[in-house]
């Protein structure tokens, strides 16, 4: 879903990709996609630091994100541009982005309205589980909770919509 915020024209929104130092060391952001047009990008809150959730962005969501200074991400399984927080109202406002060292992935530090949640199933944050390591052998790895309850019921906030969770 488009934002309400406009977007200013550009001639060019990233800078070409030259040489290593300037994509290293450079001033201009020049972002790396991969082979779908993605580039990976993790959210985490703006106070605390917690992770709360890792999207993917294309070159109109990181446009939209940098312009409009909401969190713009594309979903894979709508296989469509999405505001966070359009439907749901758990808008994620931008704190802070930084590209990593060879630009091919995003991080956004959020400020998150309404409950402070990102996670569509209810929770704070969208890796609620640990991995319990050194598991079975031979057998599937545990998962353990890390967050005790939701922070939100997503039945009351999505009703009908269908759910991004793909099998």
């Amino acid at each position: 879903m488009a934002s309400d915020k406009s977007i200013p024209a550009a001639a060019a929104p990233f800078a070409s990709r030259v040489t290593v130092e300037q994509v290293e060391e450079g001033l201009a952001l020049a972002p790396s996609f991969d082979a779908d047009g993605l580039i990976p990008c993790i959210a985490t809150d703006a106070n605390s630091g917690e992770v709360l959730m890792l999207g993917y962005m294309n070159g109109e969501a990181l446009q939209r994100t940098i312009a409009t200074g909401e969190a713009h991400y594309w979903s894979r399984s709508r296989q469509c541009l999405w505001r966070k927080g359009a439907t749901s109202g758990l808008v994620q406002e931008v704190a802070e982005m930084r590209i990593d060292d060879d630009q091919d992935a995003v991080w956004l530090r959020v400020r998150v309205a309404g409950s402070g949640a990102s996670c569509h199933v209810g929770y704070r944050s969208c890796f609620y589980r640990s991995v319990e390591l050194g598991g079975p052998p031979g057998g599937p790895a545990r998962l353990a909770f890390m967050e005790s309850r939701k922070s939100f019921d997503p039945r009351a906030v999505y009703g009908d919509a269908p759910n991004p969770t793909q099998l």
